[in-house]
């Protein structure tokens, strides 16, 4: 073994002649551990709270959706979606219309959004999962059945299966001047039954959206065949990137084609920035941390003056010596980052399967407890800081020590 790193370990782990210098090393480690913990815990939450928000939407986004790049339709009879239909690697596909519109109940009306769905989309997502109220329908023989977020059927104070229908306005499309006397005339008007109230704790679906037959909204918005997506379910989802890019090399540049990350980037993009953001202020804290190493260093050596005696009558060197020292302080930092991914990893995997640390009150949020996701990626770069934080933070210290207390 290396005589300095021999030397190192054993001033790091026997004890001191003074009970203080001791206890300042203990705490160097604590610090370093606690700081790490933080860390850790800290990115899982970020991952746990974006694994959640990505369940979410998954109930309502797709796993592929293609849209175009110019405006806001497109016709899926060309050639190139017919071959899109023959991929092997896709189990299901539905078309979808969207637009804006004015939905009424009695005297009540807000702004909406309108996507018509194919009757499949029931076998898309798992809408099943999301309802409040009511059952997920969009026709039968008779009648058009619309399924609103819980927002717009507040406002509108409804719930499912009332027994009058909804009215619901879109301007048409081919008119380009309204009739200041009877403005009526400049809208198209579909009715559609209440069939169930969905809720997916996320505003951008429940305070604007309702789900109403394609044909309903083809009707309303003036289209024959036209839609303004098409959503795919894919037989394998973990093939999502490989069908993508397929996809893309048959449509080209004229359309795009998004995964669920991608269809609600704003989203997670703000809670990526959250976490890294986050992360730079506990490397700020680490780096806080790895400051206690220096006064026990300082102190360590004060303490063993004699042994550095001992040592230079034995022929070393003032290098050997600082190098002592500089490796004691590199250990305290690398056995508190060990520690702190340990305890971090016990209480996150804790917080999983007990649910230890509550949101709030049952019912208020989408979860009771935290949610926790650990990453194998998060652990290794939070082992990487918190090392080169406490590597880089002994090196000058040490060497100023040495030429001070080492002559």
């Amino acid at each position: 073994m290396n005589l300095s790193l021999y030397i190192a370990k054993r001033y790091l782990f026997s004890k001191k002649s003074h009970n203080a210098i001791h206890i300042i090393s203990l705490v160097a480690v604590c610090g370093v551990t606690i700081a790490t913990l933080a860390t850790v815990c800290t990115l899982s939450v970020f991952n746990g709270f974006q694994g959640l928000v990505s369940e979410m939407f998954s109930a309502f986004d797709p796993e592929l959706k293609i849209t175009p790049v110019k405006g806001k339709v497109f016709d899926p009879a060309d050639e190139k979606f017919l071959e899109i239909r023959s991929l092997p690697e896709i189990e299901l596909i539905s078309e979808s219309l969207e637009d804006n519109v004015l939905v009424r109940y009695n005297e009540r009306q807000v702004p909406a959004i309108l996507k018509g769905v194919s009757g499949n989309f029931d076998q898309l997502v798992p809408i099943q999962d999301i309802l409040f109220d009511g059952e997920f329908k969009l026709q039968n023989e008779v009648n058009a059945f619309a399924n609103l977020g819980i927002g717009v059927a507040s406002v509108l104070g409804m719930n499912a299966n009332f027994v009058f229908p909804l009215e619901i306005y879109a301007p048409k499309r081919n008119v380009k001047t309204v009739n200041l006397s009877n403005s009526m005339t400049s809208f198209n008007l579909e009715y559609a039954y209440i069939s169930s109230i969905f809720m997916i704790n996320q505003p951008v679906y429940d305070d604007n959206y309702l789900l109403v037959p394609i044909e309903l909204a083809r009707t309303l918005f003036d289209y024959e065949t036209e839609v303004s997506a098409w959503e795919l379910k894919l037989k394998d989802p973990t093939a999502v990137p490989v069908v993508q890019k397929k996809i893309q090399q048959i449509l080209g540049e004229d359309y795009e084609i998004k995964n669920r990350y991608e269809q609600q980037e704003a989203a997670f993009k703000m809670i990526n920035i959250e976490k890294w953001v986050t992360f730079l202020m506990l490397c700020f804290i680490l780096l806080i941390a790895a400051f206690n190493v220096i006064g026990s260093l300082s102190m360590l050596i004060v303490d063993k003056q004699q042994d550095i005696t001992t040592l230079r009558n034995l022929g070393a060197g003032n290098k050997l010596i600082s190098r002592i020292f500089l490796l004691e302080g590199w250990m305290i930092s690398a056995l508190g980052a060990v520690m702190g991914i340990v305890l971090g990893v016990l209480l996150c995997l804790g917080q999983q399967y007990f649910g230890w640390i509550k949101l709030g009150s049952s019912g208020t949020f989408a979860v009771d407890a935290y949610p926790v996701q650990m990453a194998t990626g998060d652990l290794l770069l939070t082992l990487v800081a918190v090392l080169v934080i406490g590597f880089l933070s002994v090196i000058y210290p040490v060497r100023y020590l040495s030429k001070k207390w080492l002559r």
